[in-house]
């Protein structure tokens, strides 16, 4: 690698890597997918999250004071504190969608991590078990066998 492809290859890296820091928690990741759904109130959050109130609650204060999510307090009785996505936070609704595409693509139709559309093309069966048209020499035992 050139020094100047290195250079570029640090910068790229390092936004990914500031990104992850940002939203990469798997609580705060969970909170911003259940907020794109609208304007929640933190026991709604906390009902479908299934995270503990101190979690959420330190969970949402970091993803406020980084600008991902705006806090709402509603002063009727009873007393109820909305929390929803800023612009910010809005801006990851396509990144989700494409980590979900994702995911049924990759995670849930090959737990192997082969290519679906080769999977699909084979009829759903694995490299394995379309075989590569030759006899193992256990296949051709097993088939003597049979026939004996």
């Amino acid at each position: 690698m050139s020094p100047d492809s290195q250079d570029k290859y640090d910068e790229d890296a390092c936004s990914v890597i500031d990104s992850l820091e940002q939203i990469g928690s798997q609580w705060r990741l969970i909170v911003l997918h259940d907020l794109q759904e609208g304007e929640k109130r933190f026991n709604e959050l906390k009902r479908s999250t299934d995270a503990s109130s101190r979690t959420l609650s330190r969970v949402l204060d970091d993803l406020q004071e980084l600008g991902f999510v705006n806090r709402r307090l509603e002063e009727d009785a009873p007393v109820a504190t909305y929390y929803s996505l800023t612009p910010k936070g809005r801006s990851l609704c396509p990144v989700f969608d494409e980590i979900e595409a994702w995911a049924d693509e990759w995670l849930h139709a090959t737990p192997t991590g082969e290519d679906p559309a080769a999977v699909a093309a084979d009829g759903g069966s694995t490299d394995e078990e379309a075989g590569d048209g030759e006899t193992s020499d256990s296949e051709r035992e097993t088939v003597s066998e049979t026939a004996e």
